[in-house]
């Protein structure tokens, strides 16, 4: 089958998560033996800070990264109609232009007979939802949703035809143990700062118990304020900036432990979805200790795949511990490996997906013109 990605940008992955998951499930695809190209706009906000931020040798540093992945960048005089006439499958991601949106939707009831899907991997469907609200998805055959309860919001709110959740996952040909490196941190944490979304809960979860227990750790991420940075200095945490994804799991393999902190919206609004940050790092085999969240689906074993830590003090303990017991690091690192690799890669969501497709009862389009 032909797939067709409308992403915000499969090159950059600047502030700009879905590209890891995206890139895990084309390169899945790929293997199988389906083809699948990305369409991404001239003027993608997150490739132009890459830019700004690394230059153009990130850019090519993606492609040596990702030399089967294929990415077309599409300006106003594009033609999308003729970009997806031979598609099977085309996937519009939220983070898109509303009258592109519209666009796919209106190709598709004039005709088209590609299965058009809306995938939705972000939290403004509670915490900026007339954004959501003006989209028009009438004419969308299905809505991929990352969790229950943004599955949830979207059936309550009478948005799309049909909704599935579809959650988020680890690209394990990318993200595994890389025993080989020598861990020369006690901490690292990846994250961006993210427009105060979690910005109180950093200094509890992360820049407190550092201060605290007076360890090494470093700080990967993007759009952090001066101020934030200075704090960061004084207590003793090292801020490196931006770093590529696909780089991430050497990173870990450095660290004895690292934590998750995931931004309000998602903790008060959106139970159940952890961010694929969580999937990477037990991916990667590395001791975890998360922030409060809700893990209403059941899709981890927390104090066996990971430790909850509910409070500074909490975290700190947790932390400390970790560092002076290395049969529990080593238990958390094989449980949440297992955990992942039995129910959470790439691979199992492109099953998953390729099932939906099946269930709706679509044919791919060249073997029904054959």
């Amino acid at each position: 089958m032909k797939f067709v990605f409308y992403t915000h940008s499969l090159i950059s992955d600047w502030n700009h998560g879905n590209a890891h998951f995206l890139r895990g499930v084309m390169r899945e695809l790929v293997l199988r033996g389906h083809e699948a190209v990305a369409l991404e706009p001239a003027n993608s906000w997150s490739r132009r800070n890459l830019i700004a931020d690394q230059g153009h040798g990130a850019i090519a540093a993606f492609h040596r990264t990702f030399p089967g992945l294929r990415s077309k960048i599409y300006d106003a005089a594009f033609d999308h109609e003729a970009e997806t006439d031979d598609a099977d499958v085309v996937v519009m991601h939220e983070w898109n232009d509303p009258a592109l949106v519209g666009r796919l939707g209106r190709i598709r009831r004039d005709g088209s007979r590609f299965l058009l899907v809306f995938h939705d991997t972000h939290h403004r469907a509670v915490s900026r939802g007339s954004e959501l609200a003006h989209l028009d998805l009438g004419d969308y055959d299905l809505v991929l949703a990352f969790g229950e309860t943004l599955r949830q919001r979207y059936l309550s709110a009478g948005w799309g035809r049909q909704v599935v959740t579809w959650h988020e996952a680890a690209d394990d040909h990318l993200f595994r143990p890389v025993p080989e490196i020598a861990r020369t941190d006690d901490l690292l944490w990846v994250g961006n700062w993210g427009d105060d979304e979690r910005s109180d809960e950093i200094m509890a979860y992360l820049v407190g118990p550092v201060r605290q227990l007076g360890i090494r750790a470093a700080v990967r991420g993007v759009r952090y304020p001066a101020e934030a940075i200075e704090l960061l200095k004084r207590s003793g945490v090292r801020y490196g900036g931006w770093i590529a994804n696909a780089e991430v799991p050497r990173a870990f393999a450095g660290s004895r432990l690292t934590v998750h902190i995931p931004r309000r919206p998602y903790v008060q609004a959106l139970a159940g979805i952890p961010t694929i940050r969580v999937f990477e790092a037990l991916a990667c085999g590395i001791p975890l200790v998360s922030a409060p969240w809700q893990d209403s689906e059941g899709l981890f074993r927390p104090g066996q795949d990971f430790l909850f830590a509910r409070s500074e003090g909490e975290m700190a303990r947790h932390i400390r511990v970790i560092l002076s017991d290395p049969d529990l690091a080593a238990a958390l690192s094989a449980s949440g490996l297992e955990t992942v690799r039995a129910r959470h890669t790439c691979r199992h969501r492109v099953d998953e997906l390729l099932s939906i497709i099946a269930g709706l009862g679509r044919t791919p389009l060249r073997e029904t013109a054959a």
